[in-house]
């Protein structure tokens, strides 16, 4: 067995490098990032009073596109301004981007800034306008 593995060692390397990424979204999920939801669970809780729906893509992905009533702020500036968004501390963010990936880091800044009831939209504004959802230009 150990011969195996030394022989073929550039073969295991790429077998534990994919299991890792493949398990990489739950780790970081168990790792302080936040719920993950799917488009229906997202318009639920927009109808929530005091939701926020906070958009972290650059300004002019935003200006293409984004979910009803999205407030904007870039990941990059989320640290200077999360002081803006303290009133939304005890209540529903949804924090989406392009895909889901920019906004798993900001979800994880908001969980760690206090806020309490923080989700990622899953699959982001792609899976948004996918699901044949309105969108704000």
């Amino acid at each position: 067995m150990g011969e195996f593995l030394l022989n073929n060692l550039a073969l295991v390397a790429l077998f534990l490098a994919s299991g890792a990424l493949l398990l990489w979204p739950e780790i970081s999920r168990f790792a302080g990032g936040a719920n993950a939801i799917g488009t229906l669970e997202a318009t639920r809780l927009m109808n929530q009073p005091g939701a926020l729906v906070l958009d972290v893509r650059e300004p002019a992905e935003f200006a293409s596109g984004h979910l009803p009533r999205a407030r904007h702020i870039p990941v990059g500036e989320l640290g200077k301004r999360i002081d803006e968004l303290s009133r939304f501390k005890e209540k529903p963010v949804i924090v989406t981007c392009r895909s889901g990936a920019r906004s798993g880091s900001a979800c994880r800044a908001l969980k760690n800034a206090g806020f309490t009831q923080v989700y990622n939209l899953k699959g982001g504004v792609a899976a948004w306008e996918q699901a044949s959802l309105p969108v704000e230009r």
